[in-house]
């Protein structure tokens, strides 16, 4: 045989083992994505009025909320655990722009502002807890979570709030929501609701900043390696702390567009989005394989759910079942993000010879060093 003949046969040999890697590669990267085109295909051939451009506007806007709270918890993701406390603090942000407006007749602009700087001390007492006081991330803001749901119910004495009604006191409320706040989500621009714009933006600025700036590369480099990061220079806490209080802003402003849904402050406003949140958040891993949380992927998760829930529920899909369909999405995007990558990384470690084959070992993580640099030297 000569040297032609045998780097013809090297080069033919490893064709039946790569196919079946190409294509593991394929679906762990593009199998969220592909599965949502498909069932947007489906629905739309399937039930009538889905395919149409104000159903997915709608998508869109009966998402926003939610989406806007996972885009925080995506942030705190990055560089520790999940925000638990972004449902709770959505529904507080309802209770108290009804409070400002239909109790103490503030305006809008009142309302939302007051909101948000109560959405921003709830992050800060959550970065304060975790670190501070080196509290856990998930039982401080579970601490956070418990206590907010009991404080917005005591704030309105459990009752939902709303115009013309008699408080405890016998006070009766002649306040209401101003146009301009029920304008955030009830008016239109181009047919597209405000609170679209505002989720679409949120989305894009937030993941300009974490691919595209220092800045929000050092917040990945702080998840991956805490200690790497502190000894080469970066300020952990203040990246940390910056990153649990964006989200409770974040939280905030999903609860100002819910407020200007519902128009009333509903005391059980707010319980949903923590698990909508969690869902579209851990969806984002298995969005084209980053499997890391990401703005992107949270935007693709938000619009997935939205899509399989629309069109099951115009398919005549009961509203009781909703949190079972979430589930199994869920675990169809977990499949997608660990076990079907893991078991890749098995495959390419045993078809190459000397390589690493633990299954913790994942050749294509990159590496915090970059950030680093450009964070103490750029």
């Amino acid at each position: 045989m000569n040297l032609r003949d045998s780097t013809s046969t090297a080069r033919r040999t490893p064709l039946p083992a790569a196919f079946p890697a190409a294509l593991g590669d394929f679906v762990v990267r593009y199998g969220i994505i592909l599965v949502g085109v498909t069932l947007y295909i489906a629905f739309s051939a399937t039930t009538t009025g889905f395919g149409t451009w104000d159903n997915t506007v709608s998508i869109l806007q009966i998402q926003a909320v939610a989406a806007i709270a996972a885009l925080g918890m995506t942030l705190t993701a990055i560089v520790g655990d999940l925000d638990l406390s972004v449902g709770a603090v959505t529904g507080l942000s309802v209770t108290v722009a009804a409070e400002a407006m239909i109790h103490y007749e503030l305006t809008g602009p009142s309302a939302i502002a007051i909101c948000l700087l109560v959405g921003l001390l709830v992050g800060c007492v959550n970065a304060t807890l975790i670190v501070f006081l080196n509290i856990p991330p998930l039982l401080a803001t579970l601490g956070t979570m418990f206590t907010i749901q009991g404080l917005k119910r005591w704030l309105v004495d459990g009752q939902t709030l709303t115009t013309g009604m008699k408080l405890g006191d016998g006070t009766v409320v002649k306040g209401r929501f101003t146009d301009d706040f029920t304008a955030i989500d009830g008016d239109k621009l181009f047919g597209i609701p405000y609170s679209v714009y505002l989720f679409l933006v949120i989305a894009l600025l937030l993941w300009v900043f974490l691919q595209r700036t220092r800045h929000g590369r050092v917040f990945y480099a702080v998840g991956g390696n805490e200690e790497a990061a502190r000894l080469a220079g970066t300020r952990v806490k203040r990246y940390k702390f910056a990153a649990y209080a964006i989200s409770g802003v974040l939280a905030a402003t999903a609860g100002i567009i819910l407020a200007s849904r519902l128009r009333q402050g509903d005391v059980t406003a707010g319980d949903s989005s923590l698990l909508d949140a969690v869902a579209m958040t851990l969806v984002g891993y298995a969005v084209l394989g980053a499997k890391k949380p990401n703005a992107l992927g949270t935007f693709v998760g938000a619009v997935f759910i939205g899509l399989i829930l629309q069109g099951l529920t115009m398919r005549g899909l009961p509203y009781y079942t909703q949190d079972l369909i979430k589930g199994l999405v869920l675990i169809f995007a977990l499949l997608m993000s660990f076990s079907l990558r893991r078991g890749r990384r098995r495959r390419a470690a045993a078809a190459t010879p000397g390589s690493d084959s633990r299954v913790g070992a994942d050749p294509e993580v990159p590496t915090i060093a970059p950030a680093i640099a450009e964070r103490t030297h750029g």
